[in-house]
C-alpha cells in the first residue's frame, strides 16, 4: 500500500499507542477504583472511560457505536455505570488518569516544548475531524471541550482522532455487508490476531461458529477458518475504505505537519510500546494491518 492511504494508516499506528494507555495504565485503575467501579477485571472502567463523552448512554448506543462487543457483554455494564458515577465525573477522572500516566512515562519533557507543538499539531488534525459521523464516539469526543494542558491535548486528539475512524471503520464494515460478530471472525481469518484475542468481546462459541458457517457461504472463509481470496480482498477494501474516512484530519494538517508529528512523537511512541503496558496482540491489528 502506498500513497495517502499508507500514510493515514502510519498515523493510525503512531496514535493508538497514545490514546489506549488509559485502558491498562495502573493510574486509570486507581481512578476507576476512587470513583466506585469494580477493577478486578478491566471491563466496568473500559466502558465507563470510553462511553462517557456520549452522556449517560443506554445500552442499544454503546452496542451500536463499539460494534464489536457482544449486546450481553455491554448489558452487564451500561447503563449501571452510570449509578456508580456519572458521566462528568469519569471523563474528570480520565483526564486526571491520562496525567499521571503521561508524567509517570515521559517525566518532566511533558511540560516541555516538544509535547506542547506536538499537541497543538495533533489539535489542528483533531479539529478537522469534527463532526464525524453524527452520533459517533469521534463526533461525541470532538464535542468535548479541550484540556489547558498539552500533554492532555495531545491524547485528547489522539482520541478523537481514533474514535473518527473507528466510526468510519465501523461504516466501511457494514457496507461491506459484515455484522459485528462477522466482522471479528473475517478480521482473524486474514491473521490480524488469533481468535482467542477476540473471546474479550463476549461471541459464544456458538455465535463465532454461526458467523463462520455465514462467511464461508458467501465464499469469503475456506473450511479451516482461513479467509480464502475474496474474504482478503474484502478485508483490504474495508482497510482501504477505512483509511479513506480517516484521511480528513491528515489533510487538512498538511505534508509538513504530518512529518513534524511523526518526529515529535516517534519517542514518546517507542516509550508507550516499550513500557509493557499495552498488550502485545489486540483486537485493532495494530502492526497486522
Amino acid at each position: 500500500m502506498t500513497g495517502e492511504p499508507a500514510r493515514v494508516r502510519q498515523m493510525w499506528h503512531l496514535m493508538e499507542p497514545l490514546h489506549a494507555v488509559l485502558y491498562y495504565a495502573p493510574a486509570a485503575f486507581e481512578e476507576a477504583a476512587a470513583l466506585g467501579y469494580d477493577t478486578e477485571e478491566r471491563w466496568a472502567s473500559y466502558f465507563a472511560w470510553r462511553a462517557a463523552p456520549l452522556g449517560a448512554a443506554g445500552a442499544d448506543e454503546v452496542v451500536r457505536t463499539f460494534h464489536s462487543f457482544a449486546p450481553r457483554v455491554v448489558d452487564r455494564h451500561v447503563p449501571a455505570g452510570w449509578a456508580v458515577a456519572d458521566p462528568d465525573a469519569v471523563l474528570a477522572a480520565r483526564l486526571r488518569a491520562v496525567d499521571r500516566t503521561y508524567r509517570a512515562l515521559f517525566g518532566d519533557r511533558v511540560e516541555g516544548a516538544g509535547f506542547a507543538e506536538a499537541a497543538a499539531l495533533a489539535r489542528r488534525a483533531a479539529e478537522a475531524a469534527a463532526p464525524g459521523v453524527p452520533g459517533g464516539l469521534g463526533a461525541a469526543n470532538s464535542a468535548l471541550p479541550w484540556p489547558d494542558a498539552p500533554h492532555l491535548t495531545l491524547w485528547q486528539a489522539a482520541t478523537v482522532l481514533r474514535e473518527h475512524r473507528g466510526d468510519g471503520h465501523i461504516a466501511a464494515l457494514t457496507g461491506a455487508g459484515l455484522d459485528p460478530v462477522e466482522s471479528l471472525v473475517s478480521f482473524a481469518a486474514v491473521g490480524a490476531a488469533p481468535a482467542e484475542v477476540f473471546a474479550s468481546r463476549g461471541w459464544s462459541a456458538e455465535e463465532w461458529g454461526a458467523a463462520r458457517l455465514r462467511l464461508q457461504e458467501r465464499g469469503l472463509l475456506a473450511a479451516d477458518g482461513a479467509a480464502t481470496d475474496a474474504g482478503r480482498e474484502l478485508r483490504a477494501k474495508v482497510e482501504l475504505r477505512t483509511d479513506e474516512e480517516a484521511a480528513a484530519p491528515w489533510r487538512a494538517l498538511g505534508e509538513a505537519g504530518r512529518e513534524r508529528l511523526v518526529e515529535l512523537l516517534g519517542e514518546p511512541w517507542l516509550e508507550v510500546i516499550g513500557s509493557g503496558l499495552l498488550p502485545s496482540e489486540n483486537t485493532l491489528g495494530i502492526g497486522k494491518v
